[in-house]
């Protein structure tokens, strides 16, 4: 393994692409984390998110370290039903299984389970707990990403550096795509499908059916644009019925008297209209049955 760092023109494009796939495997990431963490309680939100992706980093990193003892994985050790299996197979058909049953759970709860906040029944979600999944889907991710990673490249440099890079940046982002995910429920379930569509995907490369990302991450890409199309379109449409919102009357204040009424009362030149004046005379009008006032009132 290679630990030099000199920048040749195969050296930077080796290190964007592997950049650019830290990055979105870090997004996958933070949304688990994100979904995850929205189980604590608010204090506790924010320090598994951190705790959370840190652990991811240092994991990914000690994982390139033993990159010669990694590869290794991919040698089969078993066969069944005339396939053989390695342990990155076994790895990730467990991860991929863990991460459909999470997602299927979320949803449920989210379409048919109980309205938040009034869960007395629900199970208490632990701090201890929500770190012990993430590192569980950590390793999976993980796994597969420096697999990737040491195929392109075996300057182990490039790739901590990578990393370590990718993982800066999601630490900074990961507090807005948190917000983002939790505040609109329609991005929600969508993060929960597309941890799904991972899932079966990372069943699927277990059982050796390999599948071009592009056919996972094209379908992603304009699910994601679709709905920012559609946040567009509400924002503008909720603005608009805000500038249509008629302005606040003035309750008046005797409820017994119609103020069209009396505003014609006053404006009109009849003899039998009454009159309305600024001394301590009564306002009299065409009808007495109502509460005789003094003055303006």
């Amino acid at each position: 393994m290679d630990f030099s760092f000199a920048f040749t023109p195969d050296l930077i494009a080796v290190f964007l692409t592997l950049f650019v796939l830290e990055v979105v495997l870090g997004v996958d990431n933070v949304i688990f984390i994100s979904i995850l963490a929205s189980k604590l309680p608010r204090e506790q939100q924010a320090k598994a998110r951190n705790l959370g992706l840190t652990l991811a980093m240092l994991m990914r990193v000690l994982l390139v370290l033993f990159a010669g003892w990694i590869i290794t994985l991919k040698d089969d050790v078993v066969e069944l039903i005339g396939m053989g299996f390695s342990w990155k197979d076994f790895i990730l058909i467990a991860g991929g299984l863990f991460l459909v049953y999470k997602a299927v759970t979320e949803i449920h709860h989210k379409l048919e389970g109980e309205e938040e906040g009034h869960g007395d029944k629900r199970k208490a979600v632990t701090f201890g707990s929500v770190i012990a999944q993430i590192l569980v889907l950590d390793l999976v991710f993980s796994l597969d990403s420096v697999i990737t990673a040491v195929g392109m490249t075996d300057n182990l440099l490039v790739i901590i550096t990578v990393v370590v890079l990718s993982f800066g940046i999601m630490l900074f982002a990961a507090r807005f795509i948190f917000e983002f995910v939790n505040r609109h429920p329609t991005v929600k379930m969508l993060a929960l499908s597309f941890l799904l569509l991972i899932g079966v995907f990372l069943i699927a490369e277990g059982f050796e059916i390999h599948i071009d990302k592009a056919f996972i991450y094209g379908p992603m890409a304009f699910a994601i644009f679709v709905e920012v199309l559609n946040l567009s379109y509400a924002g503008r449409k909720a603005k608009r019925a805000k500038a249509r919102t008629e302005a606040v009357k003035l309750r008046p204040r005797y409820s017994d008297v119609d103020e069209q009424v009396a505003v014609t009362a006053a404006l009109s030149t009849g003899a039998d209209a009454g009159s309305v004046g600024l001394s301590r005379k009564p306002v009299e009008g065409a009808d007495s049955s109502h509460e005789t006032r003094h003055g303006l009132g």
